[in-house]
């Protein structure tokens, strides 16, 4: 038998036995452990941005183990099991790619992910962007809703137009901020959206750069608590010049431990 088989009809077999032995996974429905699936979903994408082969491949596992306890719960109501699931998708990359499984050609990716849209509205979709979930983070949702638009050529022709618009956007900003006004937090909504799409762009995912920002962040800060605490300082008592001293120092030891550099000057959010 082919080892993938093999390993996938040991983990079935487990899943048969767990759900048939053990309390706690008796006990769980579809509902009970969506958000233990989208905290999996979180720990796979922080293993990406760290790099951590080893941690992708055990979060791969948990994020499997997941679907085949939702078939297994459904398979139990006769509303569907892993075969259907297995099948399910297969029919979709099939239909969904004629390019490879019939006679239609493409030229590049782009005709590829134009196809994919165009065959989506003939499935019955009213909309590109209907295959957006609702419940994403805001910041990936902007980053979709501007991929599917783009699929269906709604973009702009190069990145020089969007820093323009993000420009615009920015100045709006800034003369709502001044008249103080109820539209501030549109206009801001405007600009991370502008910003989103030159990242996109840029070839960045946005909601990635922000990650490493975080993380940079965190770093730096928690070396200057760890030097302040050393020096018997209290952060709450320091002035903001001498916490400085201890930021840059952060900043040059990440250089020398092969860190991303913040801008220089920069002791804010980077």
């Amino acid at each position: 038998m082919d080892p993938r088989l093999k390993a996938f009809e040991r983990l079935l077999d487990i899943m048969d036995d767990l759900r048939a032995k053990c309390p706690w996974d008796m006990k769980q429905t579809l509902e009970s452990i969506r958000h233990l699936t989208i905290e999996e979903v979180y720990e796979l994408s922080d293993a990406i941005i760290d790099k951590d082969t080893d941690e992708i491949r055990k979060e791969l596992g948990d994020i499997m183990l997941h679907l085949v306890f939702y078939s297994k719960i459904a398979s139990e109501t006769n509303d569907f099991d892993i075969s259907d699931v297995l099948n399910g998708i297969c029919e979709k990359l099939i239909h969904r790619h004629p390019h490879i499984y019939a006679d239609v050609e493409v030229a590049d990716e782009e005709e590829v992910k134009a196809n994919w849209e165009k065959l989506k509205l003939k499935e019955g979709k009213k909309s590109v962007l209907e295959g957006v979930p609702r419940s994403l983070p805001s910041l990936v949702k902007a980053s979709r809703i501007q991929d599917k638009a783009r699929g269906v050529g709604f973009d702009w022709d190069n990145k020089d137009q969007v820093l323009e618009k993000v420009h615009e956007e920015l100045a709006e900003l800034q003369e709502e901020v001044k008249a103080g006004s109820d539209k501030i937090m549109d206009e801001f909504g405007d600009v991370l959206f502008s910003m989103i799409n030159y990242a996109r762009f840029l070839g960045i995912d946005p909601d990635e750069a922000l990650e490493r920002t975080n993380k940079k962040f965190i770093q730096r800060f928690q070396h200057l608590e760890n030097e302040a605490k050393k020096a018997n300082k209290d952060l709450q008592e320091m002035t903001l010049e001498e916490m400085d001293v201890f930021w840059e120092e952060a900043k040059e030891l990440a250089k020398t431990q092969n860190l991303p550099a913040a801008k220089a000057g920069d002791n804010s959010a980077s």
